[in-house]
């Protein structure tokens, strides 16, 4: 076997930069075999940015042709766990969007159904392929920072005006997208900060729906989370602030990262501070410390990353980047923010995913209707500046 052959259901912004790319011979290994949409314009479009791809309006037609033995999944979040289910009851490896469902119950199904078809699954958490993340998670990590103390990430740069939310029918609903800001915007940055810094035991939440724009989910959220170890993490996020900002810091007893315009900046101390805290007898001492700088020209490979790494490791067997299991944690603590902010209580994690379940089943039966597209939009087939990591 020398190249996987891959079918793409949802050609709209995100799938039909996917197969633009897949069908220009960027990945080494992947052929675009076959694309799927129910809108006949965007598989119109697809004949000529795809023209040897097949073209299918229903998903089930697809995956029964013989045509692939893989699928990217890039339709509405709702329908991430199920389209997956499905490829991997006939036995082929599945990419999906972020995030990786809506709610825990539904992704937990998803994870036991790849486990029983053993093939490849990924997730596209593409900023993973940034070097200042992975040189931060190696740090973390690998123990340079000591004890984790404390992360603290501001990320408020997802500037979104009133045209983007009324863009669609499913946009900003709880019915059509499941949520906000947390949902929609930063997976990325939630799933970053459980890569790097592991899993909270608990947190609390304040998630403010329609503050700045006309919609019914969040478009500013604040997640305060607590560690086993006594370690804790702040998280805020917005869609309604401009200019925003995109600063991470990362402490521990033993150094201090920060990640902001393009530059990792790492203080290493020479002693634990909490060593240094009890032993030091001159009250104005403070710790060594050394300084380093990491930069990158660039910011990784970031889609095509992820679509190059999901097909060596069906083909090689190269270890995943991004493994579709662990789009449960990211969609676990994006839960367990929603369950905080709606019975104003803390959340232990894992979370009670029944408990969510009801409390969204709520949000969903009162969700507004909006026309199904309100305004227009017409894929283009690049990959968007919004959706890679800004400074």
């Amino acid at each position: 076997m020398n190249h996987v052959r891959i079918g793409i259901v949802g050609i709209g912004n995100i799938g039909s930069a996917h197969a633009r790319c897949i069908a220009s011979g960027h990945i080494k290994g992947l052929e675009l075999t076959a694309v799927c949409d129910i809108d006949p314009e965007k598989l119109a479009q697809a004949d000529v940015y795809a023209p040897d791809a097949a073209s299918f309006s229903q998903y089930e037609d697809m995956l029964n042709s013989g045509l692939v033995e893989a699928v990217l999944i890039a339709v509405p979040h709702f329908l991430h766990p199920d389209f997956a289910i499905q490829a991997f009851q006939r036995g082929m490896h599945v990419l999906t969007e972020k995030p990786s469902g809506v709610y825990t119950l539904q992704v937990e199904q998803m994870n036991q159904a790849a486990v029983r078809a053993g093939k490849t699954f990924g997730i596209m958490f593409n900023q993973r392929t940034n070097p200042l993340f992975q040189k931060a998670r190696e740090l973390v990590r690998g123990g340079r920072i000591g004890k984790t103390k404390r992360l603290v990430w501001i990320i408020t740069n997802w500037y979104r005006t009133q045209a983007y939310y009324d863009s669609g029918g499913w946009r900003a609903t709880w019915s059509g997208e499941g949520g906000g800001v947390l949902i929609n915007q930063a997976p990325h940055n939630l799933d970053l900060w459980q890569w790097m810094f592991g899993m909270p035991t608990r947190l609390r939440a304040v998630c403010n729906a329609g503050k700045y724009h006309n919609i019914e989910v969040e478009d500013e959220a604040a997640i305060y989370a607590e560690y086993e170890n006594g370690a804790t993490a702040t998280f805020l996020t917005s869609t309604g602030e401009f200019p925003g900002t995109n600063r991470l810091e990362i402490t521990g007893d033993r150094g201090k990262i920060v990640i902001e315009d393009g530059l990792l900046r790492f203080w290493e101390l020479g002693i634990s501070e909490s060593e240094f805290c009890f032993s030091a007898k001159d009250t104005k001492s403070v710790p060594p410390v050394t300084y380093q700088e990491y930069t990158s020209e660039n910011s990784g490979p970031a889609h095509s990353g992820i679509l190059q790494n999901f097909t060596d490791a069906i083909l090689n067997g190269t270890e995943l980047l991004s493994p579709g299991y662990d789009g449960l944690n990211e969609i676990s603590i994006s839960n367990a923010a929603y369950l905080s902010a709606w019975t104003n209580q803390w959340v232990d994690l894992p979370i009670d995913g029944e408990s969510f379940y009801v409390h969204l089943q709520k949000r969903i039966e009162n969700s507004s209707k909006k026309a199904d597209t309100i305004q227009k939009t017409v894929p283009t087939g690049d990959y968007k500046e919004r959706w890679s990591v800004r400074w």
